[in-house]
């Protein structure tokens, strides 16, 4: 198993909050598992409020949300995990780029993770069984992606990189960690 470390930068925006968001992601055989610390002055972050039932719900990144997009490398279907600090999530499966063949992925009943908050640290710790997916063999690209909303009423939007001149969590050439 290897360990890929991560550090999440922002779109351009004139209003990014004094915050970082890094973490870690692993994958050993088909199980993945991925950690986001966010710190810094998160007093300033709007957070969901928490679910009484957490659940699978839609459009979690109008919202605070973490998200991970994955990919078998060479091929144009991938996958968009949305993990909301309620407690909602959900898993998308795109045939091609931005919902070509979107639909929820039904192979994926549960997605397992906990959420930490603290005085200025909030942490995501989340763990995927690929298994109904993916084979254990195809090797994998990730892209790793958060959506931050502002008590101030901003949306900011961060990645491991930003290829392009519009904040777009899509791109393929943003899944740049190979699992």
């Amino acid at each position: 198993m290897t360990e890929h470390p991560f550090s999440l930068i922002p779109f351009h925006n004139s209003n990014i909050p004094k915050i970082a968001i890094a973490g870690k992601t692993a994958r050993q055989k088909n199980i993945l598992t991925v950690h986001y610390s966010l710190t810094g002055k998160i007093e300033a972050i709007l957070f969901p409020e928490r679910s009484a039932h957490p659940t699978r719900k839609d459009e979690l990144w109008t919202a605070t949300c973490f998200e991970l997009f994955l990919a078998i490398k060479d091929q144009p279907h991938y996958w968009e995990f949305n993990i909301s600090p309620s407690g909602d999530w959900n898993v998308y499966r795109m045939d091609a780029y931005r919902r070509v063949g979107f639909r929820r992925e039904t192979f994926i009943q549960r997605l397992q993770f906990e959420t930490q908050k603290e005085a200025a640290c909030f942490s995501v710790d989340a763990m995927v069984d690929l298994s109904p997916i993916v084979e254990e063999d195809d090797p994998m690209e990730a892209g790793i992606t958060s959506v931050i909303q502002t008590i101030a009423g901003n949306e900011t939007y961060w990645a491991l990189t930003h290829p392009n001149p519009q904040a777009d969590f899509h791109l393929r050439e943003s899944f740049i960690i190979e699992l």
